[in-house]
């Protein structure tokens, strides 16, 4: 039964009515378009004076997220939930019970039918219990579209409804200007795509998805019947959220109309209403909380992906344009995001620890050359659900551990920063056969107290004496991971040549006290090369995946591509890349770095690594890599890198850095991260790393001076403050 009308709403029936209801009665017998030429000619509007909203539809849609295979659906972004179709899209049938339904003079009037409207006009203000509407498809859609136009201030879109007669004789000129312009099925077409179909469908495409699950061309004769009888009440006629027993109601009378129409037969219509009322109600996801069911692992990524959109001036000027474009632009989002590749890091990281583990083990895969990024896992849920007492970031969490920012610094990763000083020495001119003495411990300049100090003095030590002791060169130093050798190497090229290297290569200081060091006193940055400083797996990644690359550095980016609602790809995602270093720099740091997972350089220098298992993993395909331990077993970490994938993984506590993981766990992480690896290059032509130039290699069978280990006793001076450093490490252990 139709709501009672409200006095106002009588007011606005009877004045239009003596307005119409008089001409109605005297000229009923004449045909529809002479009527409409006899009544309102001086008052049409012109197509060209018309609403760009209603020339040019800017409706709402929903933008889609999907894997780099262009099928997996990550999510959907929107405010209204809504999708445009082409009209060849919708079954026959949905376009026939549509305009029984609510226009079945649709195909004969000028786009107001004024005998329909001056008939429903008087029969309203005769009263009789239902309240007859006089609205053609063309009307509705024109008040559709006013009123949900996002160009449109919040009072105009408001006032496409008021119920006045300056408004009503407005919406008749605009849909008459619009049947004038605009063919039929092009009308047709933009009413099913707007019309509000209840339980949150807005337009025919998600209405279908919403009650059946199917797309609209699959509609029945029941179901397209059904889906019409709802526009004109949708939320009290919906099945879903409303009365059944009236969804039913309204599907017999749309099958009648049909059969009034001509569009079907009574026989027809009678197998229609006896099919049982079937719904496969889907809900769509909205956002990165509402990812496909069973991998809320995407939400990292999808949340990552959100947070670079909104960056780019390509959706807007502001970053709440950007926002809101994503929400209601219709985008149709091609992300870098692999399926398989995520699959497997989802269940190494889960491996490693459980879901309700306070540890975590973010993961990271980016591809080289392009800087995009292939998955991002960890063992949390992103999830806004709440956690046990005490517990801020597990089971469930939506902050980015795996990419940083917000309130993620990142992690200590060790002994992976030793590549930025193997870079930079090579850089400066040193080979990988510039060897040194290693000792056990190593004096330096950098005043520092308790038990990492000699007299007073910072004194790195190796972690491993017995293996690690002794002349090293750069092959054997990295595949050792020698402290003392790296430290020793810093020193020689300059601090701040090392710190540079890791900005360069993408490392990000996000920690305050890390940023300061890095601009302010980074010379005297002593222990940077031993990866003191906070970062993450993606940020590691890709540097790594910069020296794979042979020094070709990639933004790090999300997407494939990005598409708008009228199919236009939009500039935006493509590779943005620049050479950083020399490729021999680069090809030299690689050639030392298949020292560490068990493989031989080119120059047969390899003697001892501390990741040997990954080429076992690899089955000997050519792969790099580097492992990395923070101070007492803080952090384990492991870097892995082909031509095709560079990898990275950082066991830690995000919500205690003082909790340490315990070196045992680093033999998972190296297992983790290289089965990543294999799941990246399955299937992949075998690449094998470029050799450097024997220039950059040097000679490592000729002697060389052995420098002495110097004596670092004396006082710091005042271009060397060495409070710095310790006052750097108090804030480190805060």
């Amino acid at each position: 039964m139709a709501a009672p009308r409200s006095p106002l709403s009588r007011l606005f029936t009877v004045l239009l009515a003596g307005l119409l209801a008089g001409l109605a009665l005297a000229v009923a017998a004449l045909p529809g378009n002479l009527l409409l030429g006899f009544t309102a000619r001086s008052a049409l509007a012109s197509y060209a004076s018309l609403p760009a909203s209603l020339r040019t539809p800017a409706t709402p849609q929903r933008s889609y997220l999907y894997a780099n295979d262009g099928k997996t659906l990550i999510t959907t972004f929107y405010d209204v939930n809504r999708t445009d179709v082409a009209l060849a899209d919708i079954a026959p049938v949905m376009r026939q019970a549509i305009v029984a339904a609510e226009d079945r003079r649709f195909y004969d009037h000028g786009g107001a039918d004024l005998r329909g409207l001056a008939r429903a006009l008087v029969a309203n203000v005769k009263g009789g219990g239902t309240e007859q509407g006089g609205s053609t498809l063309t009307m509705q859609y024109v008040r559709n579209v006013l009123k949900t136009d996002p160009t449109r201030t919040a009072e105009e879109r408001a006032a496409a409804t008021d119920p006045t007669v300056g408004r009503k004789i407005q919406e008749i000129r605009y849909a008459s200007a619009l049947d004038k312009s605009l063919g039929k099925d092009e009308i047709l077409d933009r009413y099913l795509n707007i019309a509000y179909f209840g339980s949150g469908a807005y337009g025919i495409a998600a209405a279908s998805q919403r009650y059946f699950g199917k797309p609209p061309a699959q509609l029945t004769l029941a179901e397209s019947a059904l889906l019409a009888g709802l526009v004109q009440s949708p939320d009290a006629y919906s099945p879903i959220s409303g009365d059944k027993d009236e969804a039913l109601t309204r599907r017999s009378y749309v099958l009648d109309s049909m059969v009034a129409t001509g569009a079907i037969t009574a026989a027809q219509a009678a197998q229609a209403k006896a099919e049982p009322l079937t719904l496969h109600p889907t809900a769509q996801p909205n956002g990165c909380t509402a990812v496909s069911q069973g991998h809320d692992d995407w939400g990292y990524f999808c949340d990552y992906l959100r947070r670079w959109w909104v960056t780019q001036p390509a959706f807007g000027a502001t970053v709440a344009e950007r926002e809101q474009a994503l929400r209601s632009g219709g985008y149709t989002v091609v992300t870098s995001l692999d399926p398989k590749v995520q699959a497997t890091a989802q269940q190494q990281a889960t491996k490693v620890y459980s879901y309700d583990n306070k540890r975590a083990l973010p993961i990271a895969a980016v591809q080289p050359g392009t800087g995009q990024v292939l998955a991002m896992a960890v063992n949390r849920h992103y999830s806004l659900d709440g956690n046990p007492a005490g517990q801020a970031n597990y089971p469930n969490t939506v902050n980015p551990l795996i990419s940083g920012g917000t309130s993620v610094d990142g992690y200590q990763a060790g002994s992976t920063f030793k590549l930025f000083t193997m870079l930079a020495a090579l850089e400066a001119g040193r080979t990988l056969s510039t060897g040194f003495d290693a000792p056990a411990k190593l004096p330096t300049r950098y005043a520092a107290e308790g038990p990492g100090s000699c007299d007073g003095h910072w004194c790195p030590a190796n972690a491993n004496p017995d293996w690690m002791d002794g002349y090293r060169m750069m092959w054997d130093g990295f595949g050792r991971s020698v402290n003392t050798y790296f430290v020793w190497l810093a020193e020689q090229v300059g601090q701040d040549k090392v710190v540079e290297m890791a900005q360069r290569l993408g490392i990000t200081f996000r920690a305050d006290s890390d940023a300061a060091f890095a601009k302010d006193n980074a010379a005297n940055w002593g222990s940077f090369t031993l990866g003191v400083a906070a970062t993450t797996p993606l940020d590691l990644a890709n540097a790594y995946a910069t020296v794979a690359a042979e020094g070709t550095y990639c933004t790090p980016v999300p997407v494939v591509s990005v598409t708008d609602a009228n199919g236009e790809k939009v500039p935006v995602g493509q590779p943005s890349c620049k050479r950083v270093l020399d490729a021999d720099v680069a090809r030299a740091a690689t050639d030392a770095a298949r020292c560490p997972v068990g493989q031989q350089s080119a120059f047969g220098q390899c003697n001892g690594g501390t990741a040997t298992g990954v080429n076992d993993i690899l089955d000997g395909r050519p792969v790099a890599g580097k492992t990395g331990s923070s101070e007492q077993n803080s952090t384990e970490t492991f870097v892995g890198f082909t031509p095709q994938v560079a990898v990275a993984g950082i066991a830690a506590n995000p919500d205690d850095p003082a909790d340490e993981v315990g070196s045992a766990v680093q033999t998972k992480v190296i297992d983790a991260v290289a089965r990543v690896i294999a799941t990246a290059v399955k299937g992949q032509p075998e690449k094998a790393f470029a050799a450097p130039s024997h220039e950059l290699a040097g000679d490592p069978h000729r002697p060389v001076d052995r420098p002495a280990v110097p004596d670092r006793r004396q006082q710091p001076t005042d271009d060397n403050p060495g409070d710095f450093l310790q006052r750097w490490l108090n804030n480190r252990r805060g």
